[in-house]
């Protein structure tokens, strides 16, 4: 009989701390796709995987941590959580607190919120509050409040949320049958970067890993990109006023700063910048030749691995994950612009089969 998939806190039960598993909050998150891209293995030269975090239930990679975070907060008896997001989060906390009971309080920056994700945090009952200000400013705000009232935090400072979105990195050797040569990720706030090192070392039988068994043979580099318009890691100081079409990757001043840098220079990675018309360019790649649609944040890793095999830096053969973080319905707008930046428009025929098969190229 098929396994079916119970969620990650119960498939890595093992590797997961007690504490979040006390009272499971889960929407059967986990278990993503790990998707051979033939197209980017032949403009790279080296043997591509894409692991499409878009398909978790609400379309982002933040389910992972929210399940951990949330079940972790239900376990010590909160009624309320918070979180400062730019959409993905809040959508995410709001379907997981519904789920628990909770109230979700969620705090956006004003302005340039993908308003696909924004529906997700009202429909699934959020309190939305929209800050004078930058996700930054959001976060400070968010964390100050969880210090002095009775609510949890649940952005990726919370180390609940670390735990969670460390399986993906499990999923990907089970997959494999060992870590790939190079993982590749967009970076914002960079708890992702940091969620995706930490399990890797432990699958290898490094750090908490020690405890097990070693899956996995190694670990491998590290490759983050961020958008050049909200670069602060590559610059090396925060970006008063990141801009990128990104949304989700456009952060100033990354609350996990250090822990990318200690995964980058760990596994002798980099963490590089690409352009917005890169990761433009990207998005149109995923979705038109490997078939899958993301949002524009998650095409950075796969606009940095063009660029660097263009500058001829990718190492040749090499096996390499690139993470894709969320569904392009989260963010559907960039998929109606041609590459020129004029709206898509549709061919107009006449209905009847020849007009339509000349149209289509088969008379």
């Amino acid at each position: 009989m098929a396994h079916q998939w119970r969620g990650i806190v119960a498939e890595y039960a093992d590797r997961l701390p007690a504490h979040v598993q006390e009272t499971v909050v889960t929407l059967g998150e986990g278990g993503t796709p790990l998707v051979p891209a033939p197209v980017l293995s032949d403009r790279t030269g080296a043997e591509v995987f894409v692991k499409v975090e878009g398909m978790n239930p609400t379309g982002s990679f933040k389910d992972r941590g929210m399940t951990t975070a949330i079940s972790a907060a239900a376990g010590r008896g909160a009624k309320a959580v918070v979180c400062a997001s730019t959409g993905n989060t809040s959508a995410s906390a709001a379907a997981y607190a519904t789920r628990a009971g909770m109230i979700c309080a969620v705090l956006v920056p004003d302005g340039k919120i993908a308003m696909g994700k924004l529906s997700q945090a009202i429909a699934h009952g959020a309190r939305l509050l929209q800050v004078d200000g930058n996700f930054d400013a959001c976060l400070v705000a968010a964390r100050k409040l969880a210090e002095a009232y009775p609510v949890e935090l649940v952005n990726s400072v919370n180390p609940d949320r670390i735990e969670g979105q460390k399986t993906a990195s499990f999923e990907i050797v089970d997959a494999l049958g060992d870590a790939p040569d190079i993982h590749v990720l967009p970076v914002g706030n960079a708890g992702n970067i940091t969620a995706y090192w930490k399990g890797f070392r432990e699958y290898a039988g490094l750090d908490a890993g020690a405890a097990h068994p070693a899956v996995a043979t190694r670990t491998p580099v590290i490759w983050g990109f961020q958008a050049a318009g909200a670069a602060p890691i590559v610059a090396g100081y925060p970006i008063d006023e990141p801009e990128t079409i990104a949304t989700a990757i456009r952060i100033g001043n990354p609350a996990s700063w250090a822990q990318a840098e200690d995964a980058r220079d760990t596994s002798g990675g980099l963490i590089e910048a690409v352009t917005d018309e890169q990761i433009l360019a990207a998005h149109r790649v995923l979705s038109a030749e490997v078939g899958v649609f993301v949002e524009p944040a998650s095409a950075a890793g796969v606009a940095g691995v063009l660029a660097l095999a263009e500058a001829g830096r990718v190492p040749q053969g090499a096996r390499i994950v690139i993470t894709v973080t969320g569904h392009g319905l989260k963010d559907p707008q960039w998929a109606l612009r041609t590459p020129d930046g004029s709206d898509v428009q549709p061919v107009r025929v006449s209905a009847d089969v020849v007009s339509i098969a000349s149209a289509l190229g088969l008379d």
